[in-house]
């Protein structure tokens, strides 16, 4: 079955995170994608300049006029700004029965700039991670989740997965890439035993969007594989353009991963 997903995400107009990146990831694995902007963002490899949240209102009309017209399969949701668009996007998905959410807690761009504002994520925790099938925070990410400090080891990832598992959500992906290591380990904790999911670390600056397509990635396999099913295949998925990253010559700061490199000539 070809997959209709909806990504409910911010912009970027360097193409290699947020809305443009989603759209990317998930056409290049099969999937028809829709989309719903909630900001408009100015940024670029070397980082975020500002952005302009849209109404909420206007959020909730993007949304209802693509569910209300085409089967969605499978729902991403990045960027939210702030907590007026959190509640309205958890409304209008629980309204259309929305189902396959994943949520990927964005917060903070690579650069260190604010993407949520601080009232925005108690809205976040209450109003969309319950209803979410699968979060995927990162380890600053998880932190903010569960209000304690940012200093994490591999064995206090493993201790917090109850913790975000209790926030509601069927299934947590805790990203484990800002930790030191050659490998780069995740952990997937849900209904069934937890699972690791371990990757050679790619020496590439090439990371810019890497959340936004690898949450992507799961919600374009989701509709057609089980949760660790599509985990694995959007794993692979993402190393692989980061592996291929380097064939890209995309700006002056952390470029992006290379979304279509098994269908773009190498050379």
């Amino acid at each position: 079955m070809i997959a209709n997903v909806l990504t409910i995400a911010g912009t970027d107009p360097s193409g290699g995170a947020g809305i443009q990146a989603d759209i990317k990831a998930m056409s290049a694995l099969g999937a028809y994608a829709c989309s719903a902007i909630t900001a408009v963002v100015v940024q670029n490899t070397q980082g975020v300049r500002s952005f302009q949240a849209l109404d909420p209102d206007f959020v909730a009309a993007q949304i209802d006029a693509v569910l209300d017209d085409v089967r969605i399969d499978a729902v991403k949701i990045g960027m939210i700004a702030n907590a007026g668009i959190a509640r309205t996007v958890a409304d209008r998905l629980r309204h259309h029965g929305a189902r396959n959410i994943v949520l990927d807690p964005v917060m903070v761009a690579k650069s260190g700039h604010a993407l949520l504002d601080p009232e925005a994520v108690s809205a976040v925790r209450e109003a969309l991670v319950p209803m979410a099938t699968i979060i995927t925070p990162n380890l600053p990410e998880a932190a903010v989740l569960l209000g304690r400090e940012d200093g994490w080891t591999a064995e206090t990832m493993q201790a917090a997965l109850p913790d975000l598992l209790a926030l509601g959500s069927d299934y947590v992906l805790l990203k484990g890439g800002h930790l030191a290591g050659a490998d780069s380990t995740d952990l997937l904790a849900g209904p069934e035993a937890t699972q690791t999911y371990a990757a050679p670390r790619i020496a590439t600056t090439n990371d810019h969007g890497t959340g936004c397509t690898l949450s992507s990635a799961i919600a374009a396999l989701l509709p057609n594989h089980d949760m660790p099913e599509a985990v694995a295949r959007a794993k692979a998925y993402l190393h692989a353009a980061l592996a291929q990253s380097d064939a890209l010559d995309v700006g002056q700061g952390h470029g992006p991963v290379h979304h279509f490199h098994a269908y773009w000539p190498s050379g």
